[in-house]
């Protein structure tokens, strides 16, 4: 007979799981908190969200955006505000319809997204390397599932050159924004 204080929860047992999954969230969060680190007197989190999805879409409409961070487009508004008084963003004319403005990153704002990726990988990959390899591939597989029940798609191979670090899709179009 087990004892009920020394039971071991089973990976069926949902409440185990997610448990688990909060762990790992934690971790992965200070993680991200010290890829930030080296940028946090330029930038917030909110406003690297922002540069990332400005990064990762491209030129971009001010709803679409808004849609993208889940905010009021009055808050999107705010924050690209602040983002182009500090040379990271930027407005420009839509070329297919004159009367759009767009927003986009600037060449400033790319290499803080960069830089966040980089640092947030290398802490990722240090993670991953105390791992056996049993150990790396039934994470892999775990994850996989886990992204795919949450709908995220999967970030770039670390060689992949264009600009999604986390992961989105490319416009479809260059006036489809």
């Amino acid at each position: 007979m087990v004892e009920p204080g020394n039971r071991r929860e089973g990976a069926d047992d949902v409440d185990a799981v997610t448990r688990a999954v909060l762990t790992a969230s934690r971790l992965l969060v200070a993680v991200s908190a010290r890829s930030l680190a080296e940028v946090e007197d330029r930038v917030t989190l909110p406003q690297l969200r922002m540069l990332v999805v400005l990064s990762t879409r491209g030129a971009t409409k001010l709803v679409t955006l808004a849609e993208h961070l889940q905010v009021a487009p009055s808050t999107a508004m705010r924050m690209v505000d602040r983002l182009i008084a500090t040379g990271l963003a930027e407005r420009r004319v839509n070329p297919c319809n004159r009367r759009e403005t767009l927003l986009q990153v600037t060449e400033e704002g790319r290499r803080i997204v960069e830089t966040v990726t980089a640092r947030r990988r290398a802490e990722v990959t240090a993670i991953v390397e105390r791992l056996a390899p049993e150990q790396r591939g039934a994470l892999v597989e775990a994850l996989t599932a886990f992204n795919e029940a949450g709908g995220e798609p999967q970030v770039p191979d670390a060689d992949d050159r264009r600009p999604h670090p986390f992961g989105w899709a490319e416009p479809t179009a260059d006036c489809e924004v």
